[in-house]
């Protein structure tokens, strides 16, 4: 094991922020303790596992296993939000004003592991969340092997062993042919994709919507999760329109384009409102059925 401590500009609540990198609760590459989190990743130089220590102050204690360990101290701060500048957030709604002032310590994290992030974000397709957080767990179960350290933490399954298999071997995972024949392919062109963490933000959407299936919605929550982009919106989620539109004009449905109207006078930290609204815990009026998950394994 080998640290790294280093202060940042403002309070950082790690826990807190790092809850976006987290795949459901069963996520077994992902652990959180008091005043921290440990995530298990594939680093360019190998995998590692690295905690992050920290208990909303200023100070942050890195401390990281494995052969990607150099890497991982060496971003480590990327990681934690350090280069996410809330102070650009200056909200008029009074609703968000008093949110922002409650979550100083609300961070972008920037994970620089794009395809790690791309193949969970892809299970979540059109599917609830409960049925892609159960495939994804048991996907890493199936796949991943034994990550460094003292957390019992699994690594994500690499990429060129998912981009292998056959599109079959993922239907006991309840992942369909479609995405599975799309995770396939992000996993083959890992090495171009991973490029978009030097790309200005526009470029690096356009490299991730270049690739078929993924669209959007996937693209964006990708720019949240591994390159930390505070502007980068949800389009085409089925709540997320709903609970902006009733929270910031008590509307109780709203599309895409009526959510992105509210949040235009907040472009550049558009994701900023839309995640203290959605942590806020507020949600619009339910008026139809939920909707029942489906079982796909014989397929």
């Amino acid at each position: 094991m080998r640290t790294r401590t280093f202060r940042c500009p403002g309070p950082i609540d790690i826990a807190f922020s790092a809850r976006e990198l987290r795949h459901g609760g069963g996520d077994p590459t992902i652990c959180f303790g008091p005043g921290g989190v440990a995530r298990a990743t594939r680093t360019p130089e190998g995998p590692a596992t690295i905690q992050l220590v920290g208990a909303g102050g200023t100070e942050i204690e890195a401390r990281a296993w494995g052969p990607g360990t150099d890497w991982a101290l060496a971003h480590a701060p990327e990681i934690c939000g350090v280069l996410d500048d809330p102070g650009l957030f200056r909200p008029q709604h009074r609703g968000l004003r008093d949110l922002h002032r409650r979550r100083p310590g609300m961070r972008f994290t920037r994970s620089l592991a794009i395809v790690e992030s791309l193949v969970p974000t892809i299970i979540e397709q059109k599917v609830t969340s409960r049925e892609a957080h159960q495939s994804y767990r048991r996907l890493v179960q199936a796949f991943g092997e034994p990550a460094p350290g003292r957390f019992g933490l699994l690594l994500p399954p690499a990429p060129e062993t998912l981009a292998a298999l056959p599109y079959e071997k993922f239907h006991p995972f309840a992942i369909e042919r479609k995405r599975a024949e799309v995770i396939q392919t992000v996993c083959a062109r890992q090495a171009r994709l991973e490029e978009a963490a030097t790309l200005p933000p526009r470029a690096a959407f356009e490299r991730l919507t270049a690739i078929p299936g993924v669209g959007s919605w996937t693209a964006a929550n990708v720019m949240q999760q591994a390159l930390g982009d505070p502007d980068a919106v949800l389009v085409g989620d089925f709540h997320m329109p709903h609970a902006v539109a009733w929270f910031l004009a008590g509307e109780a449905r709203a599309s895409d384009e009526r959510m992105l109207d509210l949040l235009e006078s907040y472009r550049g930290q558009r994701a900023r409102a839309v995640r203290l609204i959605v942590y806020s815990g507020t949600r619009a009026p339910k008026f139809g059925p939920r909707q029942r998950l489906r079982d796909i394994a014989g397929i």
